[in-house]
């Protein structure tokens, strides 16, 4: 974990604590626990004025002691972790947490109902992650350099007769010998998307047993997590030829990610950047097949704040990193998106940190 922060990122968490009147945090979560203390694993970390402290069951103490930037404490597992952790919260001190499960949540009020405060804030987190130092841009860009890799990946393996469920196996071997794994996303069952054919209509389609064909529009949004961090991007590939008309979607689709790509800049409104990817789709009047906002952050989560959609109340800063991903979808036909993985440097650069072409591929 050399390079990683963690004791200014400590101190960005304290300082959003801070603002909601709280002197003591507690992280369950297994992204915020490693964002404290550079450990991803089943634990609970402490974090006042006095520092941080993780507290792990015993069959993981010595994964910790070697990868954690904090002093690591044992306990058993289930109630005496929580015990412990709680041990460490001075009298009068007020405490939010990410914990999200009801149960430990009303256990924690109740122990801490006497002499502490407790609530309950994810934005905490969210609000101190947004913003990325060098050491986790630079991990996103590798991430980013993976995820390019597996594109062109798909020059050579992707022919007409596999399966869309024989083309994701086949990418996550190549992801996993990488060093990248897929992130734990609730909301899908599978790690990756490939949508062909009338597939390719849904944003997010589940890999199927469809087989591919010529004439198929074949999306593909990799999202893998590489130490921890998260990089995202799509391409659609062509199998063979295809009608004019969804070559004609196609670049129009490429146009409003560059428009939108060119609207990114340090003190931007995120609104804005959707806008400028949206208003040209409308001109050209696909605007009720955009169905989703232009992108979002990311970083330690699949999806993180600032979000790039209409109505986001967001400004662009240095530090953050986001996706720009328009698309456009024809109902049970066929769909188009294409999208980057961006961040804006400390310097102010904005970076597109996702190189492969985005002309249209012929496979």
């Amino acid at each position: 974990m050399d390079g990683l922060g963690v004791g200014s990122r400590g101190e960005r968490v304290l300082d959003e604590a801070y603002r909601i009147g709280c002197s003591t945090v507690m992280a369950f979560e297994p992204e915020d626990v490693f964002y404290l203390t550079g450990f991803w694993g089943e634990g609970i970390a402490v974090l006042n004025q006095s520092g941080t402290r993780l507290i792990v069951p015993q069959l993981e103490a010595d994964r910790a002691r070697s990868v954690a930037r904090c002093e690591v404490l044992e306990a058993e597992r289930g109630s005496s972790m929580l015990d412990r952790a709680l041990s460490l919260v001075g009298d009068g001190a007020s405490v939010c947490t990410d914990c999200s499960d009801h149960s430990l949540f009303e256990r924690m009020k109740v122990r801490l109902v006497e002499s502490s405060r407790l609530r309950y804030s994810k934005d905490v987190f969210y609000n101190a992650r947004r913003i990325k130092d060098g050491y986790e841009i630079s991990i996103i860009e590798r991430a980013s350099s993976i995820l390019d890799e597996l594109f062109r990946v798909c020059e050579y393996l992707i022919r007409a007769g596999m399966s869309e469920r024989q083309i994701q196996a086949m990418l996550m071997y190549e992801a996993m010998v990488r060093g990248a794994y897929p992130p734990a996303y609730r909301y899908t069952l599978s790690p990756l998307i490939v949508a062909s054919g009338t597939n390719s209509s849904l944003p997010h389609a589940e890999p199927s047993d469809r087989v591919v064909s010529t004439g198929d529009l074949i999306t593909i949004d990799l999202t893998l997590r590489y130490n921890g961090y998260i990089a995202d991007a799509t391409r659609t590939f062509a199998l063979g030829s295809i009608d004019g008309e969804r070559e004609d979607v196609y670049y129009v689709v490429r146009e409003a990610q560059q428009r939108a790509l060119d609207a990114v800049c340090e003190g931007v409104q995120c609104r804005d950047v959707d806008g400028a990817a949206r208003s040209y789709i409308e001109g050209r009047g696909y605007g009720e097949r955009f169905i989703h906002s232009t992108g979002h952050g990311i970083g330690l989560d699949v999806h993180e704040p600032p979000w790039i959609s209409r109505t986001s109340q967001d400004t662009l800063a240095r530090g953050m990193c986001i996706t720009v991903e328009p698309g456009i979808y024809i109902h049970g036909r066929y769909g188009v998106r294409i999208e980057d993985s961006v961040a804006i440097r400390d310097d102010g650069r904005v970076v597109v940190m996702n190189r492969y072409t985005k002309d249209l591929v012929r496979l």
